[in-house]
């Protein structure tokens, strides 16, 4: 255990290769901040360091390596990969209130640089210090506070924020005008929409997508493709939004970060740009002990969604890959991300969305909501970072179909809470054909309280495995279905995307 970080729980990062400046010298120096980082922060070296930011807590001790905030199923008790460990990301918001920098970490910082991985940083940021305009200068600490306390920061920004990341804390508009999907242009409209999910099969036949397009395709604007979710493997999202566009139903493709790297990120973005699939919806994604034995090898977050939301963005509105490289013909995203208002306190997760929302999101699909209260907190504290009116955002149903599945959404799944009195009634509802309706008849009333809240954009319906009872849930609350049913629609106002000078 160090002095401020809890336990790292990968080991230390080493060179991937010696540089022609590596000596002796070198080595001796990086060996010694090695250690002392190690002492006091658990420090892996991962070449830029972010303490400065996250108030002395290294978010490289977490699991997944987050760089940007808690994963959704984060709680105050315990880290959702390690339970015998804290959150890390939870240590990082609790120090940061105490020391009045919370803001701070709206910072869209770097993912890592592999040829930086391993090596010494502070040698770095005394090289950008006194190559500073404002070089901080220590007589000023007495002199002029507020001078030097900027100085300070602008020199520690310098250090971890490359040039070909340049993260910043700021929120960044759409640069185009009109819409870029159907999905989209519906929730322009300003009528209250749905958008359901698809698990996709496990299987190569195309028919069950086909099959429940068909079930979907009058009632939503879009069907979201879960991207072999629970680190187990099934038919590709990327796959299973062609198939579903070919059958008539726009998809939204989701787009996780597990076991991906940046450079499969952006050409997996790019093909399904290239197949027409504008809907993404970009995800960290969940750990690897969430799968099937045997374990896949641990450690594979290249990125996380709000770096990988930063970088389809530029793709979007600046025409650059993350190295630099001009893309000729951009892709038209319409960017979205997934929100869990129910693990850690509102205020802290609404710091999570508020950096999704400045580095790209556009909408924001939520956890399924069975406590309303905890939902209008949430929202709440979303207001007061003035993000409603920046982002659509469309809470999550899932109609519960059997006593069973309340049990294990409620003991088992990260970033779900249902409250007890839901569970008994599941429990009391009687044969399983009583469960369903009683599910059915929960999920009517929280859609009733829902699409009369403000804030609330539409409901995103997770159906797992029960898509059929989609249209039924629709008809019976009263929800509109979509207006917009043609692409043709959409290609005037598309063509007015804004190219930066």
């Amino acid at each position: 255990m160090s002095v401020f970080s809890p336990r790292r729980y990968q080991q230390p990062f080493k060179p991937m290769r010696r540089k022609e400046e590596d000596n002796l010298l070198m080595d001796l120096f990086t060996a010694g901040e090695k250690q002392i980082k190690r002492i006091l922060f658990s420090c892996r070296m991962c070449g830029n360091c972010l303490l400065q930011e996250t108030a002395f807590v290294c978010p490289m001790t977490c699991p997944k390596g987050l760089r940007n905030g808690l994963c959704g199923g984060a709680t105050p008790e315990a880290c959702e990969v390690d339970s015998s460990r804290p959150c890390t990301w939870y240590k990082i918001y609790e120090r940061a209130e105490k020391m009045g920098r919370l803001d701070t970490l709206l910072e869209n910082n770097a993912p890592l640089d592999g040829d930086r991985v391993g090596r010494e940083t502070w040698i770095d940021l005394y090289n950008n210090w006194r190559e500073s305009e404002t070089e901080p200068k220590f007589i000023e600490f007495l002199t002029d506070r507020e001078k030097f306390k900027a100085d300070w920061e602008n020199a520690f920004y310098a250090t971890r924020q490359p040039d070909w990341w340049q993260g910043d804390s700021e929120y960044h508009a759409p640069a185009y005008e009109g819409a870029n999907s159907l999905l989209e242009a519906n929730l322009q409209t300003g009528d209250f929409t749905s958008t359901a999910e698809i698990a996709p099969p496990l299987s190569v036949s195309p028919h069950v997508i086909s099959k429940k397009v068909g079930w979907l395709n009058d009632y939503v604007a879009a069907a979201n493709f879960t991207d072999n979710a629970s680190a187990s493997a099934r038919m590709g999202s990327l796959a299973s939004s062609k198939i579903c566009l070919d059958a008539g139903l726009e998809p939204v493709m989701q787009l996780q970060a597990r076991d991906r790297s940046r450079v499969v990120i952006e050409s997996d973005a790019v093909g399904a740009a290239g197949l027409g699939i504008s809907n993404i919806l970009c995800l960290t994604g969940d750990h690897h002990r969430f799968g099937p034995a045997p374990m896949t090898k641990p450690d594979q977050f290249d990125l996380d969604s709000i770096q990988m939301l930063w970088m389809l963005r530029r793709m979007r509105d600046e025409g650059i890959y993350i190295d630099g490289r001009p893309v000729k013909n951009r892709p038209k995203f319409f960017l979205g991300a997934a929100a869990s208002p129910f693990g850690v306190p509102p205020k802290y997760e609404a710091i999570r969305v508020h950096k999704k929302v400045n580095a790209g999101a556009q909408f924001i699909q939520t956890q399924p909501v069975f406590d309303y209260d905890r939902f209008v907190e949430w929202l709440e504290a979303l207001d007061k970072r003035n993000l409603l009116d920046k982002v659509y955002i469309l809470a999550g149903i899932t109609p519960m179909k059997s006593a069973r599945a309340a049990h294990f959404m409620a003991g088992d799944v990260p970033g779900v809470v249902i409250p007890d009195h839901l569970v008994k009634r599941m429990d009391e509802a009687g044969d399983k054909d009583s469960q369903k309706e009683e599910g059915v008849k929960i999920a009517l009333e929280i859609i009733e309280k829902l699409k009369n809240t403000s804030g609330v954009n539409g409901l995103h319906i997770m159906a797992i495995h029960w898509e059929s009872i989609v249209p039924r849930l629709i008809d019976e609350s009263g929800l509109p279905k979509p207006q917009i049913k043609s692409l043709e629609e959409l290609e005037k106002p598309a063509e007015k995307q804004a190219v930066p000078a």
